[in-house]
């Protein structure tokens, strides 16, 4: 069962809000180390932390990363782009690859690049976020992305189960983050969010909730497609 007392935890985007929440909460939970990964990273007040510069779009990085921090033993995929529209019709060339290669290329290769370092490790696991807009496509390019992830978190459980490797797949709404910051519907804090994600690891769980919109866009999944969207009998 994976513990974080001991571990080496690896935060990917941990510049951000939740990002910052994953390096002190895992210290606070008795972690050994934690790499805090970033683009440009920051420095931190706690020598526990090691400040580690990490492109998730790029192949080179991702290696140098590994070489880097080969002793991991909690992976948590949290680096994520998103859209300024809507409209998967609408997005720029640009902004539909920086969210495939963010959102799902990057976790998905990082996944592959420590599977074999994780293999056989005491408390070995990753955390994948997602998003609540996984099964529910009205954020664009950006639902379609953590779709995907989500689908190859599934994989990846299966997949690494055999070596030991717990796979957490984690769906949340909107987050009280930079990244919300022009969202007025509910959102959740970050360190609760961390505290439930961190918890069920510990509890071996593989799949997180972790908001009231989550439990229900996931207990709709099973609904006819024009319950899910009603807007399509709008245009029928």
């Amino acid at each position: 069962m994976p513990s974080l007392h001991g571990a080496v935890v690896l935060v990917t985007g941990a510049n951000g809000g939740i990002g910052t929440q994953f390096v002190h909460q895992a210290l606070a939970r008795g972690a050994a180390k934690v790499y805090a990964s970033a683009r440009t990273p920051r420095t931190w007040d706690d020598e526990r932390v090691v400040p580690l510069a990490l492109d998730v779009t790029d192949a080179e990085s991702i290696r140098a990363a590994v070489d880097a921090a080969p002793d991991v033993t909690v992976l948590i995929n949290n680096a994520g782009a998103s859209v300024p529209t809507a409209g998967i019709l609408t997005h720029s060339d640009e902004d539909i690859r920086r969210n495939v290669e963010t959102n799902f290329l990057g976790p998905l290769f990082l996944a592959r690049a420590y599977a074999p370092l994780l293999a056989g490790r005491h408390g070995a696991a990753i955390i994948d976020i997602h998003s609540a807009l996984a099964w529910y496509a009205v954020g664009g390019i950006y639902s379609a992305t953590k779709a995907a992830l989500w689908s190859a978190t599934n994989s990846l459980r299966l997949e690494l189960a055999p070596a030991g490797v717990h796979v957490v797949g984690v769906h949340v709404g909107y987050v009280d983050t930079a990244m919300a910051e022009h969202v007025t519907d509910p959102k959740t804090d970050p360190a609760d969010l961390v505290r439930a994600v961190l918890d069920a690891t510990e509890r071996d769980e593989y799949e997180v909730l972790a908001d009231e919109i989550s439990v229900q866009v996931k207990a709709g999944l099973s609904a006819p497609l024009e319950a899910v969207y009603p807007q399509l009998r709008a245009n029928a």
